[in-house]
């Protein structure tokens, strides 16, 4: 498991992208993990088979989603 910080990560993100080809990269804020980082195949092998969205994040055309923002903020505007 690598970790990076947030700052790192902003500053050479091709870096922890390479990282993550061989492992999960987690990015930190303040200290604490905030994000993991996972190639494809990793990911792909923790989610399983799956039909539908998964299908879609990997076609050529790209998928227009809006987010909840209220609900992700905690209902807080």
């Amino acid at each position: 498991m690598k970790v990076v910080t947030s700052r790192a990560f902003n500053q050479d993100v091709s870096q922890a992208k390479r990282l993550a080809r061989e492992e999960p990269v987690f990015v930190t804020d303040r200290g604490k993990p905030t994000h993991v980082l996972l190639s494809f195949d990793a990911f792909q092998q923790l989610a399983g088979p799956r039909d539908g969205w998964l299908d879609q994040i990997a076609e050529d055309e790209p998928v227009a989603v809006e987010p909840d923002w209220q609900r992700i903020r905690g209902g807080l505007a």
